[in-house]
């Protein structure tokens, strides 16, 4: 069995994108232990302890699983001091893949990597976890998409720009050479040792607002140098200065008066997939290759009966498994920067947008499998806003899961709305139904768990989990079992960029692959509203 497995890692880039010399590496976490994940297939995979290699032949590192695009290879793999997974460091290529590769890490556009291994040897848990105890590890790939909410990155160190400054630099020489001609010693010494000829102090040098600007930017012992040149010019013409000063205000220099800006960027749009998080992303079969792909399904069980009598024919049915087809959907957003917005924009435009692009295939992955999986629902009653009655339509939904299948609901997804409805019910005695029990000292009468706008946690009806999604058209409620009857695949296919020369611009764009799968959908129940 081959898996590929999504974690964070806290990036540490060694080098610049483009430089030819000196380290280009990143290390971080490759893969945790002993934390779960949805793979290919829909099974829960877990990586024991131990379970990757440390030494044998090096994992080669890729973009996005894709063997066509080599830009480095792992170069060290070892445990974490306290047990908690495989950590790693890899060398960047010094090509144009690897130098994009390197500036994407370094930015923080790829801030996830994958782990691809072959399993050697592996148990199942009691839940229908695979626990991974042995594996080959064949590659390690950059994602900017982990399969963990948690796997984001924590930190990046890239060494020092040692491109020359040319500008800076000659501020610097005509410094020095002030400095050597102002510590000179006279060309000629005095004939008689017993008498002394006083120099002719130089007058202090007022640096050029350019200057001054340009060592403040520079900053350190340069501009407490230019800086210190002010100051003696100051005391040697203060007089003069303040004799020579009129009473100027910021209106009468308005061109001279920075602009601040405060960062970072304002988010108005919390970039979250509820549904895809409770469904799990499933990978697709055979490195995704084909536009689709057979998902078969059991129409007809065989049967087991009593035999009527000895030597009677016994009970025999046919098993009959449909091939369902399933095919992809392309996702993708793309927007062009001019070279200028790109330059001197502050804080820089790109990674804003970049990360917005990213963020919205978030949002639309998520409103893809959204109303996928309303479309698959089948009605099992209305709702009439009571109490009384949310508790027989959720009761009566659960049924209809159940019937046939044995499989139990754990799920039930919402609109905001019907949160909203759900948050406010009262019992007779006008006590919340389903109170917030806080370690404040909170108290919940019913004591139906506490919750917050994400999950609630507790003795729901029935124990389900409560995924409130703003992607849902409104007045929407399903209960399903999240893990067998409806099924998310995605192929992440990353970022692309191309030079636009004639419009001194570059194009940007995300793109990936998404399908969707009702596998049961008589376990897919909906609550319509009166």
């Amino acid at each position: 069995m081959h898996i590929q497995l999504s974690a964070g890692f806290a990036l540490d880039v060694q080098a610049e994108a483009g430089e030819t010399a000196g380290r280009r590496e990143i290390s971080g976490l490759a893969a945790p232990y002993q934390v779960s994940a949805t793979v290919s297939g829909g099974e829960s995979v877990m990586f024991a302890p131990g379970s990757l290699p440390v030494d044998g032949k090096a994992p080669k590192l890729f973009m996005y699983h894709d063997a066509s695009q080599p830009v480095g290879l792992v170069t060290e793999r070892r445990e974490a001091a306290d047990g908690s997974g495989m950590l790693f460091t890899a060398k960047i290529a010094a090509t144009t893949a690897g130098d994009e590769a390197l500036q994407l890490a370094k930015e923080g556009v790829l801030d996830s990597v994958s782990v691809g291994v072959d399993v050697i040897d592996s148990y199942q848990m009691e839940d229908g976890t695979t626990v991974i105890t042995a594996a080959e590890w064949r590659e390690l790939s950059l994602v900017p998409i982990p399969a963990f909410a948690s796997a984001t990155i924590t930190d990046v160190a890239a060494s020092a720009d040692t491109t020359p400054d040319t500008e800076n630099q000659q501020i610097l020489n005509e410094e020095n050479e002030v400095s050597e001609v102002e510590a000179a010693a006279p060309e000629a010494a005095p004939t008689n040792p017993l008498i002394q000829f006083a120099a002719p102090k130089k007058a202090p040098r007022l640096p050029s607002a350019g200057e001054w600007m340009a060592a403040y930017h520079i900053g350190g012992e340069t501009f407490a140098k230019v800086n210190s040149q002010v100051v003696d010019w100051k005391k040697e013409n203060q007089s003069t200065f303040e004799a020579a000063a009129g009473d100027v205000i910021t209106t009468d220099t308005p061109g001279l008066l920075p602009v601040p800006v405060l960062g970072p960027l304002v988010q108005n749009i919390n970039f979250v997939r509820p549904v895809v998080n409770r469904l799990g992303a499933r990978a697709y079969p055979d490195g995704g290759a084909q536009k689709t792909f057979i998902r078969p399904t059991i129409t007809t069980h065989t049967s087991v009966a009593a035999q009527a009598a000895e030597l009677n024919a016994v009970s025999a049915t046919t098993m009959v498994i449909a091939s369902n087809s399933v095919t992809k959907t392309t996702l993708a957003g793309q927007v062009t920067l001019s070279v200028q917005d790109i330059s001197f924009t502050s804080p820089a435009a790109m990674q804003l947008i970049l990360n917005d692009l990213m963020g919205e295939y978030m949002l639309a992955s998520d409103n893809f499998a959204a109303d996928n999986l309303l479309t698959a629902a089948t009605s099992s009653g209305v709702w009439d806003g009571t109490t009384t009655d949310l508790m027989k339509s959720i009761y009566d939904a659960a049924v209809d899961v159940s019937n046939g299948t044995n499989f139990f609901p754990d799920t039930i997804f919402v609109s905001p709305d019907v949160w909203g409805q759900m948050g406010q019910l009262v019992d007779g005695s006008n006590r919340p139904v389903f109170p917030y029990v806080g370690s404040a000292g909170l108290q919940g009468f019913n004591a139906l768990g506490g919750g917050n706008a994400t999950t609630w946690v507790g003795s729901n009806p029935l124990g389900l989990e409560i995924v409130v999604d703003s992607n849902f058209a409104a007045k929407t409620m399903i209960i399903t079992n999240s893990q067998k009857a409806f099924e998310f695949y995605e192929a992440v296919q990353g970022l692309q960029s191309v030079e636009v020369p004639s419009l001194l611009g570059r194009t940007f764009s995300f793109y990936g692959f998404v399908s969707t799968f009702a596998a049961v959908s008589s376990m897919i129940r909906k609550i319509t509203q009166a």
